[in-house]
Order: C-alpha cells, then sequence, then structure tokens
C-alpha cells in the first residue's frame, strides 16, 4: 500500500492509495478472517470488501478514473514489478518515487470541472500525484509493506513544518499477530 496525505484548506484531507494483492499469491484470506475494505466519509454507509487487485484513491472515491490517479497506479504497478527482485528498502525508495511524482496529468476533465473556479496554473499543480502548492499540497507520504508471513514495513516521509524542501522519514517493522 502506498498512500499520501495533503494539508489545506479547512482541514480537507486528500490521499492517494494504491494496494495491490495477487490472487494466486499468499495474502489476504476470507476463510482466516481476512479482508481488505474501503470506507471514506464519501459514497457508501457501510465498508465495501475489495476482491484482490489493484485500487486508487484520490481526493473522490474509490477508483474515480482521474487522470492523475490512472497516472499514479500505472507508477504503482512498474514500481511493484521492478521491486520483485529488488531489497525492501528499494521497493520503498521506488513507492516513495511515485508518491513524489509532481507531473500534471493534463488536460483532465473530471478535475478541470471541479475547479472551475481555479485558474489554470494551479489546476496543473492539482492534477498531478504529488501536489505542491501553497497552503495546500502534499504533507505526508506512507508505504506499508506486508510479506506472506505478516512481516510488516511501514514507512512514513512527512514534510517538516511547512519546507517542502525539508522531509524527514521514519520506518518501523513489525509482525502481524495470527
Amino acid at each position: 500500500v502506498a498512500g499520501h496525505q495533503h494539508a489545506g484548506q479547512a482541514g480537507r484531507a486528500h490521499q492517494l492509495l494504491a494496494a495491490a494483492a495477487e490472487p494466486q499469491c499468499p495474502g489476504p484470506s476470507a476463510e482466516k478472517g481476512d479482508v481488505i475494505c474501503y470506507y471514506g466519509n464519501r459514497g457508501k454507509r457501510e465498508p465495501v470488501v475489495l476482491a484482490p487487485g489493484t485500487y486508487g484513491l484520490s481526493n473522490a472515491l474509490l477508483e474515480t478514473p482521474w487522470r492523475k490517479l490512472c497516472f499514479g497506479k500505472q507508477l504503482f504497478l512498474e514500481a511493484v514489478e521492478r521491486g520483485r527482485e529488488l531489497p525492501r528498502d528499494a521497493l520503498v525508495a521506488q513507492l516513495l518515487a511515485v508518491l513524489s511524482n509532481d507531473e500534471a496529468q493534463l488536460p483532465d476533465p473530471a478535475i478541470e470541472a471541479q475547479g472551475r473556479e481555479y485558474v489554470r496554473p494551479i489546476l496543473s499543480k492539482y492534477a498531478a500525484v504529488c501536489v505542491r502548492c501553497p497552503d495546500y499540497g502534499t504533507r505526508t507520504s506512507t508505504v506499508i509493506l506486508v510479506d506472506a508471513d505478516g512481516h510488516v514495513t511501514f514507512t512514513e516521509r512527512s514534510m517538516l513544518g511547512s519546507d517542502p524542501t525539508r522531509w524527514e522519514t521514519t520506518t518501523h517493522e513489525f509482525r502481524l499477530q495470527s
């Protein structure tokens, strides 16, 4: 799982979330009581059980087809594929790089419709996986890796204060209880 949060006006949260679970790989199992669900402050009132696959979440409902979300999912899948042969730390670094991507994904009619009142230069910043604007943007990026043995690596990269050039990365490792 890779994702990030934004700090912004009126305390809004903005997240991009992608998770991959393959049917042929050991992982969450309904028989064992393991399920992955999606729940948010928009959409359905009850948690939605997710089938194995790759999902994306941005500042809308799960799987809203914004170009930045589709682009971020593609970068995520490419990083995971490259990371199969890499040490865990290298995979985490690749996923953090995905979350730092600031390439604008325009034109995107969905983002442009939502941001009618904004001028195009600001929209181009909102249309990236990693948003960097004055008073609004990515402040924390998180990568969570869980292997088949239940070993969890939780890595978080957080902006220090409001300076987008200064970041701190922390990692916590633990094993899930069965």
